[in-house]
C-alpha cells in the first residue's frame, strides 16, 4: 500500500480542523476554545452521521458540513482532525486519519487498551504527524503551581496522591453504559485521577491493588479504586465512579503538609482555582492563581506541537499502561 503524502498546513496560515462527529463535549467546550486560537487554528469542516447536525454546528462555528466521517478525511482542505467520537470507535477513525495523513486531537481515552494506544502512536510516529489525547485539565496552570510548590518543599517530601473523580449515574442508553463503546467508569472518569498520579508521581507506577464494580447487566464497570506505587515509595490512591455524588479534587499529602485542589479535572474558563496548603502546624491556605480556559490550552498545544514535529504522546502512552494494569489486577464485584 502506498503512503499517502502528509498533508501539512500552510507555513504561515492557521491550522485547518475538521470534527469527526457531533459529540456535547465538541459543541459545549471545544468549539468555543477553537474561537479563541486567534488565526492559529480554524474549523474548516464537520462530520456527523446526521447532516442536519452536522451543518446547525457549522452555521455556528464556521466550516463546511460533510455526511460521513471519510468524506472529510480525503478533503485536502483539512490538515488536522478532532475526534470526540466514543472510546470504541478511536482505534478505527484515528487510524483512519493518521492513514489520510491527518494529524489528530482524539478526545480521551486515546484508545481502549494498550495495545491499541501503542500502534496508534507508532503509526503516527512513523507517518510524522502529531497524535494527541485530548486530556484537558492538564494543560491548566493550577496543576503546574502545584508541582512548583512540591519541589520548593511547601509541604515536605511527598508521600501519597489522593485524587478522586465520580459523578451522579448517568441516563440510561448513555454511551458510557454501552460496552461496544468503550464505556465504563475506568476509562470514563477513571483516566482523570490515574493521570494525576502520573503528573506528580513521574517514572512508572505499580499497581498494589485494584477493585472495580461491574454490572453485569450492562457489562461495564460503574466505579472502582486503584492503589498505586511510584519507584520512590510513594503511593498513589485513585477512586472512580459514575454511581455516587459528584466528587473531583486530589491532594498531596508529604512529610510536613498538604496541598488540596478542588475541582481538579472539570474547572470552566472563569473558575478561580482552589487550591489550599495544609501546614502541619499553622492555619490553612488559599493559593491565589488565576482562571484559565484549559481547553483553549490544549487546542494551543496541539497546533504547537504540529507546527514543531513533535509527534509522541508519553503521557498517554503511561496512563494505557496503568489503565491496563488496573484492568489485570482488579478484583471485580458486582453491585
Amino acid at each position: 500500500m502506498v503512503t499517502p503524502p502528509r498533508t501539512g498546513m500552510p507555513p504561515t496560515g492557521a491550522l485547518r480542523i475538521g470534527v469527526l462527529g457531533v459529540a456535547d463535549i465538541a459543541v459545549r467546550r471545544t468549539l468555543p476554545a477553537l474561537r479563541t486560537l486567534a488565526g492559529r487554528g480554524v474549523l474548516t469542516a464537520v462530520a456527523g452521521r446526521d447532516p442536519r447536525r452536522a451543518a446547525a454546528v457549522t452555521a455556528t462555528y464556521g466550516g463546511t458540513p460533510y455526511g460521513s466521517y471519510q468524506a472529510l478525511l480525503d478533503s485536502p482542505e483539512v490538515d488536522a482532525v478532532y475526534v470526540p467520537l466514543p472510546g470504541g470507535l478511536h482505534g478505527e477513525w484515528v487510524d483512519r486519519a493518521l492513514t489520510a495523513g491527518k494529524h489528530v486531537l482524539v478526545e480521551k481515552p486515546l484508545a481502549t487498551d494498550l495495545p491499541t494506544t501503542v500502534r496508534l502512536l507508532n503509526t503516527a510516529s512513523a507517518r510524522g504527524l502529531v497524535l494527541a489525547e485530548n486530556m484537558t485539565f492538564p494543560h491548566h496552570p493550577q496543576h503546574a503551581a502545584v508541582g512548583r510548590l512540591v519541589a520548593a518543599g511547601a509541604i515536605g517530601e511527598l508521600r501519597t496522591v489522593d485524587a478522586v473523580f465520580t459523578v451522579p449515574p448517568r441516563p440510561d442508553g448513555d454511551i458510557r453504559y454501552q460496552a461496544a463503546l468503550g464505556g465504563g467508569s475506568l476509562l470514563d472518569q477513571g483516566v482523570y485521577p490515574i493521570r494525576a498520579a502520573l503528573m506528580h508521581l513521574p517514572g512508572g507506577l505499580r499497581v498494589t491493588d485494584a477493585m472495580l464494580r461491574h454490572d453485569p447487566v450492562r457489562d461495564v464497570d460503574l466505579g472502582g479504586s486503584a492503589r498505586l506505587t511510584a519507584a520512590t515509595g510513594a503511593q498513589a490512591r485513585v477512586t472512580f465512579g459514575m454511581d455516587g455524588e459528584y466528587r473531583c479534587s486530589y491532594e498531596l499529602i508529604g512529610t510536613t503538609g498538604a496541598l488540596h485542589v478542588e475541582r481538579a479535572f472539570t474547572p470552566a474558563p472563569d473558575h478561580l482555582p482552589q487550591v489550599w496548603l495544609h501546614p502541619v502546624s499553622g492555619p490553612a491556605r488559599r493559593i491565589p492563581l488565576d482562571a484559565a480556559d484549559q481547553f483553549a490550552r490544549c487546542l494551543d498545544d496541539f497546533v504547537r506541537r504540529v507546527r514543531g514535529g513533535a509527534g509522541t504522546d508519553a503521557a498517554s502512552l503511561a496512563q494505557s499502561a496503568v489503565v491496563d494494569r488496573i484492568r489485570r489486577a482488579a478484583l471485580v464485584s458486582v453491585p
